[in-house]
């Protein structure tokens, strides 16, 4: 189910307490010899990122996520006491960067913990700020990138179980091949197909497969970022839709607000498939391997069949 779409700033501030005395408060009642899990404490701020984490830490990390919502913007997330403890806590911690979740790297500076390791995928990637799409988990280069990093950080932290955390992240590399697959497969069947978009949440995958993304980029900022779009971009993506100039329209299925919903209502006026991207992993059911190729073996139906696949109901491992 979509949600109302509020105005979201990239830099997120939380209600009530400041980020860095939220911290504070729970670093004054933690004390870390109190925990006898001998795990190690992971955090993925988004939920794909936790999957991840879970996938190569196996039986020696207990992974949690903060942005686990389907149904809700990642963008207007709120940090509570809860969360700020759960960070105090972590040892190992994997951020999005970009802009998308900088209230999780300004609680990590609050509540410093000795021998910490966190990855930040923008500066793991090698990414500038001015990176205009944050959505880094639908780039077929990113989670090789991120498991990889996993592996070396869980050695740093249990040394003893570094061929272990190896083992997984090649095995991880490997479960990514059916994906890769049915992205090559688009590209070879149907090149420069165009597709129209609302957000630019799919655009690396979309890029990725060969297709051409017709809709301008200032129309998906404008919608990514809560603000006015220019009329003649929306008159140019209507357009696209009314005269049959794309083959299929991708949408951000967890936020909707009037003007995407116009565009699903064209799109479904006039025969164009609709196809439903996330910005955190649908659960249950889905791993992050799963969701990707379930993403694009939607938008392989849609381009062959004109069959829509506005909303991932199910998932499998």
């Amino acid at each position: 189910m979509s949600q109302q779409r509020r105005a979201r700033p990239r830099l997120m501030r939380p209600l009530g307490l400041t980020i860095a005395a939220v911290a504070l408060v729970w670093a004054a009642f933690w004390s870390p010899t109190a925990a006898a899990d001998p795990a190690i404490r992971a955090i993925g701020i988004e939920n794909q990122y936790a999957d991840v984490i879970a996938q190569i830490g196996g039986d020696y990390v207990h992974v949690s996520a903060i942005e686990t919502d389907p149904n809700t913007d990642p963008h207007s997330f709120e940090v509570s006491p809860r969360v700020a403890r759960r960070i105090a806590e972590a040892e190992l911690i994997v951020e999005n960067g970009l802009g998308y979740d900088d209230w999780a790297n300004r609680m990590i500076a609050a509540a410093p913990k000795s021998g910490r390791q966190v990855i930040n995928v923008q500066h793991l990637r090698g990414l500038p700020d001015s990176t205009p799409n944050p959505h880094l988990w639908y780039d077929p280069a990113t989670m090789p990138a991120v498991a990889r990093a996993l592996a070396a950080d869980l050695s740093r932290l249990q040394p003893a179980h570094a061929a272990y955390f190896q083992r997984r992240a090649q095995a991880f590399d490997a479960s990514l091949q059916p994906w890769l697959a049915a992205i090559a497969a688009l590209r070879k069947d149907d090149p420069g197909v165009p597709v129209a978009v609302t957000e630019p949440v799919g655009d690396y995958l979309l890029q990725a497969a060969g297709t051409t993304i017709a809709t301008p980029f200032s129309l998906q900022d404008a919608i990514m970022n809560g603000t006015d779009p220019a009329p003649q971009d929306v008159t140019i993506q209507n357009a696209l839709l009314t005269g049959h100039r794309v083959r299929v329209l991708v949408y951000n299925q967890q936020v909707t607000d009037p003007l995407t919903q116009s565009f699903l209502g064209i799109a479904r006026k006039h025969g164009i498939p609709i196809v439903g991207v996330y910005e955190t992993m649908p659960t249950p059911g889905y791993t992050y391997q799963s969701w990707m190729l379930a993403e694009t073996l939607a938008l392989r139906r849609a381009v062959a069949d004109k069959s829509s696949t506005e909303t991932l109901l199910h998932g499998s491992h």
